[in-house]
C-alpha cells in the first residue's frame, strides 16, 4: 500500500505565505504526475497546481504568479508554496500522485489552509 502524508496547512492572514507538503511512502518504484487539488466548502474539487516527474508544471489561473509547486524525486514529495494568499484561497488542500506498480493514484488526507481577512 501507498501513503501520502500531507503538512504545512493552518491559519493565515490574507497576503501571508504557506509551504504544503506530500510525502509519499510505501511500496513504491516509481512515481508520474503529483498534483494538488483543493475544496472550499459548498464546492467542488479543483486542480490547483500539477507537476510531472520532469518537473514539467501546469496551473490554474486563479493562482499563477502566486503558487508554485516543486517536487523532491528522492524524497518521494511534492510541495506547494503559496504567497499572496488570499481569502478565496481557503479550502482543503489535497495532494494525488500516481504510483509505479500498477499507475495507481492516491489521495492525501487533506490539509485545511484559512486565509483570514
Amino acid at each position: 500500500q501507498v501513503q501520502l502524508v500531507e503538512s504545512g496547512g493552518g491559519l493565515v492572514q490574507a497576503g501571508g505565505s504557506l509551504r504544503l507538503s506530500c510525502a509519499a511512502a510505501g511500496r513504491i518504484s516509481s512515481i508520474g504526475v503529483m498534483k494538488w487539488y483543493r475544496q472550499a466548502p459548498g464546492k467542488q474539487r479543483e486542480l490547483v497546481a500539477d507537476i510531472t516527474s520532469g518537473g514539467t508544471t501546469n496551473y490554474a489561473d486563479s493562482v499563477k504568479g502566486r503558487f508554485t509547486i516543486s517536487r523532491d524525486n528522492a524524497k518521494s514529495t511534492v510541495y506547494l508554496q503559496m504567497n499572496s494568499l488570499k481569502p478565496v484561497d481557503t479550502a482543503v488542500y489535497y495532494c494525488y500522485a500516481v504510483v509505479q506498480p500498477g499507475l495507481v493514484g492516491y489521495w492525501g488526507q487533506g490539509t485545511q489552509v484559512t486565509v483570514s481577512s
